[in-house]
This record gives C-alpha cells, sequence and structure tokens, in this order.
C-alpha cells in the first residue's frame, strides 16, 4: 500500500480577512455628520469629527485618515469597504453599528461603545483599544493583529471565526460568551479576568493551556498544593 504524502491541516478554519479596494476619493468637504447621513467615496483626512452626531449614517468605499472621534455618537452607523486609519478618540458611540469589510489600522481609541454592534471581515491591525465594550456583540471573521486590546469586553457576544494573532489581550472579560472556531494560539499575552471557563470553541496552544491551568482547576473547585 502506498503511503499517503498528505499532511495534517489546521483544525480550524481560518477567518475571512477584508478585501478592500477603495474608489478614487473626494475629499469630505466638511459641514458636519447628519443623522441618517450617506457618505460615499469620500476622505476624511485629518477631520475633527469629536462630538459629531451622525446616528444611522452611511459610510461607503470611505477612508477614515487620523480623524478625531471623541464622543462621537455614531449609533447604528454602516461602515461598508472602508478603512480607518489612525483614528483616534475617547467615548466614541458606535452602539448597534454594523461594520462590513472594514479595516482598522493603527487605531488609538478608548471607551469605544460597541455593544450589540454586528462585525463581519473586519480587520484591526495595530493600534491600542483601551475599554472596549463588544458585549452582545456578533463577530464573523474578525481578526485583531499586532494590537494591544485593554479591557475588552466580550460578555454575551457571539464569536465565530475570530482570530488574535499577536496581539494582548488585558484582563478581557469573557463572560457568557458563545465561541466557535477561535483562535488564541499566537496571543502574545493572554490575560482573562472573567469568563474563562467560556473557552469552549477556542483554540489555545500547549503554553496558554499551562498558563490558564490554575484558572481551570479553580473552575472544577480542583486545589493544587505542592
Amino acid at each position: 500500500m502506498a503511503r499517503s504524502n498528505s499532511r495534517k491541516t489546521d483544525t480550524i478554519p481560518a477567518a475571512r480577512r477584508p478585501e478592500v479596494r477603495l474608489p478614487p476619493l473626494v475629499p469630505y468637504g466638511g459641514g458636519g455628520l447628519e443623522p441618517d447621513g450617506d457618505y460615499d467615496g469620500l476622505r476624511f483626512e485629518g477631520t475633527d469629527l469629536a462630538d459629531e452626531s451622525g446616528p444611522g449614517a452611511r459610510f461607503m468605499d470611505c477612508a477614515l485618515d487620523g480623524c478625531a472621534l471623541d464622543r462621537a455618537e455614531l449609533v447604528r452607523a454602516r461602515f461598508i469597504d472602508s478603512v480607518l486609519t489612525g483614528v483616534r478618540g475617547v467615548g466614541t458611540d458606535l452602539a448597534g453599528a454594523s461594520l462590513r469589510d472594514v479595516e482598522v489600522v493603527d487605531a488609538r481609541l478608548g471607551g469605544v461603545q460597541l455593544h450589540g454592534a454586528v462585525l463581519e471581515r473586519v480587520l484591526v491591525r495595530g493600534g491600542k483599544i483601551d475599554y472596549l465594550n463588544l458585549r452582545k456583540a456578533r463577530l464573523k471573521d474578525v481578526v485583531f493583529e499586532g494590537c494591544v486590546l485593554s479591557e475588552p469586553d466580550f460578555g454575551d457576544a457571539q464569536l465565530v471565526r475570530v482570530e488574535f494573532r499577536d496581539c494582548v489581550l488585558k484582563r478581557a472579560d469573557f463572560s457568557s460568551v458563545r465561541m466557535e472556531s477561535v483562535d488564541l494560539r499566537t496571543v502574545a499575552e493572554l490575560d482573562i479576568a472573567r469568563g474563562v471557563e467560556r473557552l469552549s470553541g477556542a483554540v489555545i496552544s500547549p503554553a496558554q493551556l499551562m498558563e490558564l491551568a490554575p484558572a481551570f482547576a479553580a473552575q472544577i473547585g480542583v486545589r493544587v498544593e505542592a
């Protein structure tokens, strides 16, 4: 019998990454955001959107470069086929928003509200996000790559084909989360504050298993003594 030359394949399906190809863009002319406004094919370059109110706004084929988003109200906003680079701000409200085929690069954000949001084919690369609120959000084909997430809240969220690549998770809350094909193996720092018992559906490395062993033991009431 011939010996099979097949190699062992990965046991977890990879997330589908966004493939954003922006058309020629028109500079944003200012004037402020509007509720349910439509913004198609625009470049927001260094635009100060702090305290702007655009609930329900739609951004399609847009680039936001170096924009300030402090306290911007973008509840239920939709970002489609767009790239956000170097955005910064505290208290940006994106509750119930929809992000599809979006890249977020080198963001510096704090207290971002994305609870109840829907993220599909989203790449978050580089940067640092503090107190990211993703409670009850739905994430499908999402990649966090080379970024720092400090005290992210994934409570009661649904994660399907989500990858954490070479990033740092500090004091993450996975309470009541539902996971399917979640890859944590290359996380540089995996610090779980709550919800370690909800990692069913995730893949971790042998080294991470050893680090999390005390937390797993505590969950089932096992005492470990020398």
